[in-house]
């Protein structure tokens, strides 16, 4: 276990490397500069020219990332070119609504389509409900959804707020509340691939030689189902629910945008649109840290819920 712990944790330096000098290309490919959303469409060559070497982007690329990565190994992730605030304090402000927004749609998404893939995997009418419901779950758009549930449930009827969110020391009530549809939002197409995933799984465990032994052994259908077969399905549930997690970095993006959210997806949209360099490449490093963490707890639990399993 130690072992596996170290091998994912050294894999993390390279990895953050590679995503990060990545997307610093793309970003310098895209039209436009820092130094144009700075000063605006009417600013004159003369003032864009002496913007940009202030900036620093008059140098070559090369030069701007390894500036850029020599203080982040530092710790040090620069200042935002457009309001000139420190990159990592901005970060660490929008981490945790995201982070908000994401385990909980990720637990809602868990609970629920588990629970649906084990009633589903027991054949029957809810068995081909299950299937039928998941397809049309990964169907439904985020951003339609998103505005559905604000249209019937913030503004016919007032139950929620429409948009914004509340950090949970100044109000735990209300910082639930300003959750409740950005979740359900973000939850209900990863409840569609989770269910999907565990009626498989958990179908193909009760199809297994040990479940009719422990049938005619006079075990309860309940054990069977929820304690042993369940267990035995395990590791494929656990792998979608990591795929989801990471997943939902993405689609957090527009449900950020729609429900006014201040996380890293909404801050990445917006330090792209102006060009934003070390803003962005912050939101990597912290998407990267985020994606490499969730890939190892769930390494991890595959050696709690099945010895058997051995990590490459």
């Amino acid at each position: 276990m130690v072992r596996l712990v170290l091998r994912r944790l050294a894999w993390a330096v390279p990895l953050a490397l590679v995503a990060s000098a990545v997307s610093f290309v793309l970003v310098a490919l895209l039209p436009g500069d820092a130094a144009r959303s700075l000063l605006g469409q009417n600013a004159t060559e003369a003032q864009l020219d002496t913007a940009r070497h202030e900036l620093g982007l008059d140098q070559p690329l090369w030069v701007q990332y390894w500036r850029w990565l020599s203080r982040a190994l530092h710790g040090d992730f620069g200042t935002s070119l457009i309001n000139r605030q420190p990159v990592t304090a901005q970060l660490d402000d929008r981490l945790w609504p995201s982070l908000s927004l994401i385990i909980g749609a990720t637990l809602l998404a868990a609970v629920v389509g588990i629970l649906l893939g084990v009633r589903g995997a027991q054949r029957g009418v809810l068995g081909r409900a299950v299937k039928s419901g998941s397809i049309i779950g990964l169907a439904i758009p985020d951003f339609w959804l998103g505005l559905v549930l604000v249209v019937l449930f913030a503004v016919k009827l007032p139950f929620f707020p429409p948009t914004g969110y509340v950090a949970l020391p100044e109000d735990p009530a209300a910082w639930f509340d300003s959750l409740v549809l950005p979740v359900v939002t973000l939850a209900v197409p990863a409840t569609a691939v989770i269910a999907k995933q565990s009626r498989d799984a958990v179908a193909t465990a009760l199809d297994q030689p040990f479940v009719r032994t422990l049938r005619a052994a006079g075990v309860p259908e309940r054990s069977v189902v929820y304690r042993h077969a369940l267990k035995n399905a395990a590791v494929p549930v656990l792998t979608v629910i990591g795929t989801v997690f990471v997943g939902a970095l993405g689609g957090a993006v527009a449900v950020e945008f729609i429900f006014a959210i201040p996380g890293l997806g909404s801050t990445a949209v917006q330090a792209t649109a102006s060009h934003d360099l070390p803003l962005i490449e912050g939101v990597v490093v912290y998407f990267t840290m985020i994606v490499i963490a969730v890939n190892l707890l769930v390494d991890v639990a595959y050696h709690v819920v099945n010895p058997r399993v051995r990590t490459s």
